[in-house]
């Protein structure tokens, strides 16, 4: 497998996506869809049940910055 390279993400950009992820109210459909569309505003595409498996992760990691860079490193497929 061909090894991709995704950027370090801002943590203000994790920031504001951890609002948006946090927001009450808020599934985890509607969680993968705000990563999702985090992910394709920077070039990056992501499977969407990933990307729900990646929301659950950061939820029970308490959303540190550190496992989202993770996560989204993780799930990220370069466009």
């Amino acid at each position: 497998m061909e090894s991709t390279r995704v950027e370090q993400f801002a943590r203000t950009e994790l920031a504001g996506l951890r609002n948006q992820l946090m927001q009450s109210g808020i599934d985890s459909w509607q969680a993968a869809e705000v990563l999702s569309v985090f992910l394709a505003g920077r070039g990056y595409g992501v499977n969407p049940d990933q990307a729900r498996a990646a929301v659950m992760r950061i939820e029970g990691a308490g959303c540190s910055y550190e496992c989202m860079q993770s996560e989204l490193q993780r799930v990220a497929l370069v466009m």
